[in-house]
């Protein structure tokens, strides 16, 4: 899974477009690492000022069909949320958008990734490869 910016730029404007056509008023929050991509609020019929919605969005996109991760902040962030949370999938990003849209993504069966962050070597190996 590599990211790929114009397939995230593609998804993440497929995605304002739906929800803004819904009614939705948009507000990227993308650079602010808050767990989410998106705020979209549904406004009063008659106070526009107020919502009566509101949905923490998180875009995912794919040039095709493939997988989805999340990263931890992401997953945390909707384990907090829960049902205010939603993940938007765009898939065929490449060719032809369509989004699939999850509430309260966290209660789905995810795998961790384990990733390695450091590789640990005992000092006497270095000793020993010093001198050999």
């Amino acid at each position: 899974m590599v990211r790929d910016e114009e397939i995230e730029r593609i998804a993440v404007a497929h995605v304002t477009a739906l929800l803004e056509s819904e009614g939705w008023q948009v507000e990227s929050v993308e650079k602010e690492n808050r767990g989410f991509d998106l705020i979209a609020r549904k406004p009063h019929a008659e106070d526009p000022k107020t919502a009566v919605a509101v949905r923490f969005v998180e875009v995912k996109g794919r040039a095709g069909v493939g997988e989805i991760a999340l990263t931890y902040n992401e997953y945390k962030t909707a384990e907090r949320l829960k049902k205010d949370y939603w993940l938007y999938v765009v898939l065929n990003c490449g060719t032809k958008p369509e989004a699939h849209a999850v509430q309260n993504p966290a209660r789905l069966g995810w795998q961790p990734i384990m990733t390695v962050e450091h590789y640990l070597l005992k000092g006497s190996e270095i000793l020993a490869a010093e001198e050999g």
